[in-house]
Order: C-alpha cells, then structure tokens, then sequence
C-alpha cells in the first residue's frame, strides 16, 4: 500500500502529465472535475419551477402541480422528463466532450448533476435504462455517452442497470440537422425490447437515460418500446434540453 507522501508525489506526476482543465472550454484549472468561473456563469441549471412533466422551466412561480400548454395541447407518451441544464455553450461542449472526444472522466460529474435534477424519479424507479445505439454505430464509435451517463447513475443511486434491456432494431440516421417532423419518421419503430429480457421491463418504473432532449422523437420511440413491453411508467432524464426560451 503507497504512503501518503508516495500517493501524493504520483499525483503531483499525473497533474503534469495530465493536468486539470475546465470541463467545459479546457483551460487549466486548480483541480480536476472543476469548472472554470466563466463557464460555471454561462450553466443554466434547469430549477423549479417547471412543468411537472416536460420539465419546461417556467418564468415565475404558477404554483405546484402546473402544466406547461405543450403538456396539456401535445401530452408525451413518457410519463416525464427531467434535465440538468440547458443546452449552451458549456453543456454543449461537455456534451460534445464526452461524446466525441472520448472524455469520459466527464461521465460521473455529468451524471451528478443529473442525479440532482433527476431525484424525484430516481427515488421512486425500479431500474435504469440508457437510449442504445445500433449495433453497427457502436461499433463504429466504441462508445454509448447514453450508457455511460446511466451507467453512473446506477452506481450511484444503487438502482440495477438494465443495459441491455433495449436494442435499436435499425439503423437510423443521425437526427442533427433533421426537421422534427424528420426525427419523427427517422426513429419510428427503430427500438424494441430484447429478446428474453421482457421480465426487466414488464410492471416496472423506468428511468430512459439520453444526453440531450431536442424534440423528445428518440426518447418518445424508446418509450414506447418499453410501454409495449409492460412497462408502468417511463421517466426520461437527459443532461441537457435544448430550450428557445423561458416559458
């Protein structure tokens, strides 16, 4: 077992090697898993009041229990959804970090702040699931940021993990770039639930975990492959949400 002077000689070696950068635009900074202070001003974590169930942030205070007008006019098909921040400049880039840039030391501090906007329905669900990517995709990037973000949530709620539960059954185009409308017809029927894994689903509480809610066309196509499968209630909790404006 190393001393704590050895411990801390080889930290001091990592630091040079890989020295502590803001997560969000990459400049040094005093420690490791820290934002830098102009970033942190740009996070627009997403508080109450919102929506109960879209999680839409509200502009003052209507009260419990309201309902955003897209909630009540277009009701989704999960039961509600829950993200962390907005997506702006610095959720973006640790979006696009963890993505696509293999910065998965990003994955816990990203997952922490979803636990924190997720906690009401962490608390009360069975299981947690990530958004799959198709077979050939993961073999292409090696790599699910969804999975990963689920992955430590589950370790750290204590809620089993259900990472194989769901499949993408095709191959679909990337949604960037894609008209709702589009997004909509490109992952219609793309998932199912897997072959012998009904059981994981069937009755159960689930938490649908994604990094970035646009329209809600992919996370609303998982859902209802689970809803198929028997699935009670669908709670979807992203990192970031991609917002016009305060309602």
């Amino acid at each position: 077992m190393l001393s704590q002077s050895a411990s801390a000689c080889l930290q001091r070696i990592a630091d040079v090697v890989y020295p502590p950068v803001c997560l969000g635009c990459g400049v040094l900074t005093g420690r490791h898993g820290a934002v830098c202070a102009s970033c942190w001003r740009e996070v627009r974590f997403i508080e109450r009041p919102y929506c109960d169930i879209l999680g839409l942030p509200f502009s003052y205070d209507p009260g419990p229990g309201m309902l955003s007008a897209q909630a009540i006019a277009h009701p989704p098909v999960f039961d509600r959804l829950r993200a962390a921040t907005v997506f702006d400049r610095t959720a973006r880039n640790m979006v696009h970090g963890l993505k696509y840039r293999d910065r998965g030391d990003l994955a816990p501090i990203m997952a922490g702040w979803m636990e924190r906007a997720g906690g009401d329905c962490l608390r009360c669900c069975d299981a947690i699931l990530p958004v799959p990517l198709h077979r050939t995709r993961f073999a292409l990037r090696k790599f699910n940021q969804s999975a990963e973000l689920a992955r430590h949530l589950a370790i750290s709620t204590g809620k089993p993990y259900l990472s194989a539960a769901l499949v993408r059954t095709k191959r679909t185009k990337r949604q960037v770039g894609l008209t709702a409308r589009a997004r909509e017809d490109n992952v219609r029927a793309a998932f199912a639930v897997a072959e012998g894994r009904e059981a994981e689903v069937f009755g159960k509480h689930i938490v649908l975990v994604d990094d970035v809610y646009t329209t809600g066309a992919t996370v609303s196509a998982a859902t209802r492959a689970l809803k198929k499968a028997g699935a009670t209630e669908v709670s979807v909790l992203t990192f970031a949400m991609a917002l016009a404006e305060t309602i």
